[in-house]
């Protein structure tokens, strides 16, 4: 394949307290590229960053229009930045990586490499080989894993990271979505089921530290499973369903009770039987309201009724 048809390749990578890191990192990406003899584009989108990231972009873009920059009004989050530089690519194959290096840029070839010899691959990601995240960063990852492995029933085996390559036509499909809180490796997971891992190397920080505290990790954890499913409203449908049931055989037996067996407290039967008709409604009320909510959190974003990978008519 030569340089002039050759696929074109879209680098995305959010930009945050990275004024240190952004010229090796582009300058090391490119060069890669060229050494493979593939055209490539960089988007890189600062997610309002505090320190000098937008001056040093505006300084690589007018070095090299192959770089090109966008700069968002206030800080939207990671996966935010990314679907906007999803919605700026022009590339057949579109890459996200980190802005602080711990993605080495020479593994790149590794995820282009599997992307080619797997034609039925809609997505590769990078599988770190050893975390040099900080401990609780770790943990963080770990119990967000367990949650989708556990309870949203992706496969265990997949790693879910931000170095990955996908195929243009599902992030055409992903930038269609419409959600204020998007994750991106859970809708790639509920877009296509062609999806595989590649070892790849993951590097120390090499400049600042990590912006993921203890308290950051937490609010992300909830924010993920609120953003990527229903599981909260789907326990407050089963409790409620659980205890409307548990209330209607709890009144036949007292009822039970008043008539064959004796009670000595007068009215205690039926303040006991109106209690519980009245709480089993209630609690029945709330499982119909969590279905209807569930379904509506489904419709609202705006998910695609299927999707085309390829065909022959």
């Amino acid at each position: 394949m030569t340089r002039e048809n050759a696929p074109l390749y879209s680098v995305v990578v959010p930009v945050y307290r990275s004024e240190r890191s952004l010229s090796v990192l582009c300058k090391e990406v490119l060069q890669v590229f060229a050494d493979l003899s593939l055209p490539v584009e960089m988007i890189l989108v600062d997610d309002c960053s505090p320190d000098a990231s937008w001056k040093v972009m505006k300084e690589l873009h007018a070095g090299d229009e192959r770089i090109r920059i966008v700069r968002l009004a206030r800080n939207f989050g990671q996966h935010n930045a990314l679907m906007c530089g999803f919605a700026h690519v022009r590339g057949d194959y579109i890459l996200t990586m980190d802005d602080d290096l711990q993605h080495p840029p020479t593994e790149i070839p590794k995820l282009i490499e599997a992307m080619n010899e797997q034609e039925d691959c809609d997505v590769v990601i990078g599988a770190y080989i050893s975390k040099q995240h900080n401990w609780i960063r770790r943990q963080g990852t770990r119990a967000m894993h367990w949650f989708s492995a556990t309870v949203l029933e992706t496969d265990k085996k997949l790693q879910l990271t931000s170095f990955r390559l996908i195929r243009r036509y599902i992030i055409d499909e992903m930038t269609r979505i419409s959600m204020e809180k998007p994750r991106i490796g859970r809708l790639l997971v509920e877009l296509s089921g062609h999806i595989i891992n590649v070892p790849v190397v993951h590097e120390e920080r090499k400049y600042g530290r990590s912006g993921y505290s203890f308290f950051r990790l937490v609010k992300d954890f909830f924010t993920n499973i609120i953003s990527t499913s229903a599981v909260p409203l789907k326990l407050v449908s089963m409790l409620g369903f659980c205890s409307a049931t548990l209330s209607f055989f709890l009144g036949i037996y007292y009822l039970y009770r008043f008539f064959f067996v004796g009670i000595s407290v007068p009215g205690w039967t039926t303040l006991i039987v109106v209690s519980l008709f009245h709480f089993g409604v209630l609690l029945f009320s709330m499982g119909v309201v969590g279905e209807y909510l569930i379904r509506i959190l489904k419709e609202g974003k705006q998910m695609p009724q299927y999707i085309i990978r390829d065909k022959e008519l």
